[in-house]
């Protein structure tokens, strides 16, 4: 194709001559079409897809007001993760995905040869209560590190790529995150995370408020080190990255949404390469898709987080792709276009 014109007429042309009426696909006929224009062609194909889960420790959680769960099941879901027993371990099994977890900074210790990618940071952020959570330094060296990481999985083979994460009170970074890029209120970001009661959501909302408060930062990047967590950054660096890369990027929810805040920040196209999995049951996020005038696939009632809205997703993109590559057109099959156009 000489222009993305010529590619989208041609693509739109290749979907209306699929034996069904004009439309008939829905969304599955706009996804067809935007997976190809993210991999320029009228052929597109979903290659090893990968979830990579992204763990780290947040400061404010080691004082339990804002989390119903100690910060010690942050590194405890991550051994879970590893032995493969939690719902992200299912679903990525269920739909033949690829899934790799990375320490991006979990207030713990892994022991050497666990099956986990080693791309700690630190043993969790400040609590930023008292002062950033990160530096800058820090913050940037992590988007790196996320990026070496995809680049590493693009050079194997993979062009579709979802994320998820762990850690406790990531919650509170992404409702801070998502005040600052949106505008919004800290009361409309904030919600019952892994469980609050009425009661608790008051009280994060009042701490949150008073933290937004104490901070004024300058740019995108200084906004992540402030407000986000290790594996926030990640999320971001690795967003980029994949972006930069022309994969696939299927977007999961409220936590990996407020990352992609921080990536559009950067790089005002990301857009362009990225899919929704799902619409988060956690308040915030139906909020952050509207601002970024996002249409997720699914609307499941999800708040768990670890990437499983996007492991839920990815075969939609599989039956997306693959009608368009393989299901017969009028002419290929020898039927008449009105006969079936009602």
């Amino acid at each position: 194709m000489n222009t993305k014109t010529e590619l989208k007429k041609a693509l739109q042309h290749k979907i209306d001559l699929k034996t069904k009426p004009i439309g008939a696909l829905g969304v599955l006929e706009d996804l067809a079409f935007k997976i190809g224009c993210i991999q320029n062609t009228e052929n597109p194909k979903i290659s090893k897809p990968t979830i990579v889960v992204f763990a780290g420790d947040h400061g404010i959680a080691a004082k339990g007001e804002v989390n119903p769960f100690p910060q010690e099941v942050t590194a405890q879901m991550v051994y879970n993760f590893i032995n493969g027993g939690a719902a992200i371990n299912v679903f990525s099994n269920t739909n033949a995905i690829d899934l790799k977890i990375v320490d991006a900074g979990v207030n713990h210790k892994f022991e050497v040869g666990s099956k986990i990618v080693d791309a700690k940071i630190d043993f969790g952020t400040k609590n930023y209560q008292i002062e950033p959570a990160m530096t800058l330094e820090q913050c940037n060296e992590a988007i790196k590190r996320a990026g070496e990481i995809v680049s590493k999985i693009h050079s194997e083979g993979c062009n579709t790529i979802g994320f998820g994460e762990m850690g406790i009170s990531n919650t509170s970074s992404a409702s801070l995150l998502m005040a600052y890029f949106t505008n919004t209120p800290i009361a409309d970001c904030v919600g019952s995370g892994t469980g609050l009661n009425s009661e608790g959501i008051k009280r994060k909302t009042h701490i949150l408020s008073e933290v937004y408060k104490k901070y004024q930062p300058e740019t995108p990047v200084s906004a992540l080190a402030t407000f986000g967590g290790f594996e926030i950054a990640m999320l971001c660096g690795a967003i980029l990255k994949a972006a930069e890369l022309n994969m696939i990027v299927v977007i999961d929810g409220f936590i990996v949404t407020a990352a992609l805040l921080v990536a559009q920040a950067i790089k005002k196209d990301i857009l362009d390469c990225c899919i929704f999995a799902h619409n988060s049951n956690e308040q915030g996020h139906k909020k952050m898709l509207n601002y970024l005038n996002a249409k997720p696939l699914l609307s499941l009632g999800l708040r768990l987080g670890e990437g499983t809205g996007a492991a839920l997703a990815i075969p939609l993109l599989k039956a997306a792709v693959n009608f368009l590559n393989d299901m017969a057109s009028f002419e290929s099959a020898g039927i008449s276009g009105e006969s079936v156009d009602n």
